[in-house]
């Protein structure tokens, strides 16, 4: 072999290293994406928000820290009303739909926000669930008259990370309005009503919300942990209260 051919041979070598170690830099930026500082704590806890977060999860800023724990959203579709249809009110990301709808519940899954409602429906894709669910672009409040099911799931924005600075976290804090007039909107949908709520909330106010009924809602608040952390209170009423417990 002469020298020209050995330089040119090695000059493809190190053209061919290059090109991997490119290759290999743009796959590490890629699976480690730019997270910003006010999330970079949630996305460390990527895999309790969505298992399957490395096959094309999507979430925005606030998706990050509104979109309810895997696990826990498990846990909401296991004690859901048997069968039947559950309009799930401010869907996000789509983690509870995801799970309503993996457990055969059609879901109606409404969000005022388009791209959360384009990431919702990729994410459910991903879960091999969107045939069971229907996306819908629209204000929870006006659309509620029109809507009937079985279940109504109010997931309502916390007002983001600060809400854990409130030592009593009190239902006129939720958006887009006050917790009363949420839950009085959901009961025009249905009296089995599930509410995912701060850890902080005041338990009071929500065992309250029971009595806006006539009679009074039969009502259950139970504590959700993930990891041993308390990540949030749920409220269950009507049928939904004590439903499942014994399994």
């Amino acid at each position: 072999m002469t020298t020209a051919s050995r330089r040119s041979k090695k000059r493809r070598k190190l053209r061919k290293q290059e090109v991997n170690i490119r290759a290999k830099f743009r796959a590490s930026k890629e699976s480690h994406p730019i997270i910003s500082p006010k999330i970079k704590k949630y996305w460390l806890q990527r895999y309790s928000l969505f298992s399957r977060y490395d096959e094309g999860i999507k979430m925005d800023e606030e998706g990050w820290f509104s979109v309810t724990p895997e696990e826990i959203a498990v846990r909401h579709a296991q004690r859901s009303v048997g069968g039947g249809v559950v309009v799930d009110c401010f869907a996000g990301m789509g983690g509870n739909s995801i799970q309503f709808a993996s457990l055969g519940y059609h879901v109606i899954a409404i969000d005022i926000d388009p791209r959360k409602v384009e990431m919702a429906s990729n994410n459910a894709k991903i879960y091999g669930v969107d045939n069971y669910i229907d996306f819908i672009v629209g204000d929870f409040l006006q659309l509620a008259p029109f809507l009937k099911g079985n279940v109504a799931f109010l997931s309502p924005p916390w007002g983001g990370p600060s809400y854990k600075n409130t030592h009593n976290f009190t239902l006129d804090l939720l958006k887009p309005v006050n917790g009363y007039t949420l839950f009085q909107v959901a009961q025009t949908i249905t009296p089995n009503i599930i509410m995912f709520l701060p850890r902080n909330v005041d338990v009071c106010e929500v065992e309250q919300l029971s009595w806006l009924s006539s009679p009074p809602l039969n009502v259950e608040i139970e504590e959700n942990y993930v990891h041993g952390f308390l990540k949030g209170k749920t409220a269950y009423f009507g049928n939904a209260a004590y439903w499942g417990v014994g399994q």
